[in-house]
């Protein structure tokens, strides 16, 4: 018979090992643990640098390689190289907006690429962004040097060659691929920007009215003065637009609905985009910084191209620098037009006027404010006028809600007169320049 303490003490005995050995398996498996979760981490980290291994070669094809026009990138370093050998301007202009042509283009292709991952509305507002970057910094690297003719007429030239030979291209090719068919885009969203156009056309309209007829309060100063007030509204007015169009009414900017179900197959194998979208703003960054690089020789080298070409300054600034700065909006919206995406379209070549008109000039002029230099409003009578009716006549053509390959051509021919234009005007304030 065995007694309650020495069977106590047997329990114990007993219960001793059995612990030891539950705390020698859990100490076992959490050791076990964690090599396991050390071998993953270093096969996700084995695997994360294998996939940048591939994708970056990958990426660096479809961006630099891939498409044809990146013939023309080593233009960029020989007009670098030639500032610096020769100092012939005329060379050095020349080779740097050969240069600037395909990082235009390809930052087209790379907001392209990032507008899969954000939509239609926004991709379309991004692809306006990034196509007037390049305008944007060579209108801030002419600012910076106080070439304020140089800035005016070269912001007016992309505004006009965005509205009739950038729009007027999509409706030509888009109308000759699809000529079976009237293809159609938002009315209501052209209108509104036709509107926006028009109140950019009346903030640039007062300044210049009110120098021209000498009906300053102080003279001189007054247009300055009504020129950064009107800027401030006008961005003002920008941020609204944003605001109506992103957030308050995006129902209003949805594309229209085709009718059937045709060429479903084809727009399926189309919408795959080839980087990622963080290689998208990689790209965007370095070819952004590219751009702004070239863009400083090619402002210096403005004044000695016009001498060495026999060209007027207001050509080159008015129709030069803004068909190689809209090379992007160009190439996007002639491809989106052949796709019969015409909404797109309109997106890119309408919405980047608007966002040069009532955002790019007011922004100078307030950066002008801020740097000191007088950049105003007052773009002379000849350019605002040629803006007014270059306004007038894409709003009547947009008024339909229709596009063809006649109102495309109309658009290009009306291109070729303002281009004839300032071919033949001598601009009668050079103080700035």
């Amino acid at each position: 018979m065995v007694s309650i303490d020495e069977k106590t003490d047997l329990e114990y005995d007993e219960e001793i090992p059995f612990s030891s050995s539950s705390a020698t398996s859990k100490m076992e498996a959490l050791d076990f643990e964690m090599i396991h979760l050390h071998s993953r981490a270093e096969l996700a980290n084995s695997w994360i640098s294998r996939h940048i291994r591939m994708r970056v070669p990958k990426s660096i094809y479809f961006v630099l390689i891939k498409a044809k026009i990146n013939v023309l990138l080593p233009f960029g370093p020989l007009a670098i190289l030639l500032h610096y050998l020769t100092g012939q301007h005329g060379w050095v202009f020349f080779f740097s907006l050969v240069g600037i042509v395909p990082l235009a283009e390809r930052l087209g292709y790379a907001t392209e690429q990032l507008a899969f991952y954000t939509g239609p509305t926004v991709g379309g507002l991004l692809n306006a962004t990034f196509g007037n970057a390049t305008e944007m910094i060579i209108s801030i690297y002419a600012l910076k040097n106080g070439m304020i003719r140089v800035v005016q007429q070269s912001l007016l030239g992309s505004i006009l060659s965005n509205m009739l030979l950038v729009l007027g291209c999509a409706f030509f090719t888009g109308g000759i691929v699809h000529y079976q068919k009237v293809q159609v885009f938002n009315k209501s969203a052209a209108v509104v920007n036709s509107g926006l156009l028009l109140m950019a056309v009346m903030g640039l309209t007062f300044p210049a009215v009110l120098h021209f007829t000498h009906s300053e309060v102080h003279f001189g100063k007054s247009e300055l003065s009504l020129s950064r007030f009107s800027s401030c509204v006008m961005l003002v007015a920008y941020a609204s637009y944003l605001f109506f169009q992103l957030r308050s009414h995006r129902n209003l900017y949805s594309p229209i609905e085709e009718e059937g179900n045709q060429g479903g197959d084809d727009s399926d194998e189309e919408e795959a985009p080839e980087i990622t979208h963080w290689e998208a703003i990689g790209w965007l960054a370095i070819l952004t910084v590219w751009v702004s690089i070239l863009s400083g020789y090619l402002v210096d080298a403005i004044q000695g191209a016009s001498d060495s070409f026999k060209m007027p300054v207001a050509f080159i600034s008015v129709i030069l620098l803004p068909i190689v700065g809209n090379a992007a909006e160009h190439a996007s919206a002639i491809m989106f037009a052949m796709k019969d995406k015409l909404d797109i379209t309109l997106g890119v070549a309408i919405g980047s006027s608007t966002q040069i008109s009532m955002f790019v000039i007011p922004f100078c002029v307030v950066v002008g404010w801020i740097m000191g230099q007088r950049m105003d409003l007052n773009f002379q009578l000849f350019e605002t006028a040629t803006l007014f009716i270059t306004v007038l006549v894409v709003a009547f053509m947009l008024q339909e809600g229709t596009s063809n390959y006649f109102k495309g051509l109309m658009l290009i021919l009306c291109y070729l007169i303002v281009a004839a234009s300032f071919f033949v005007h001598v601009d009668p304030s050079n103080d700035d320049d």
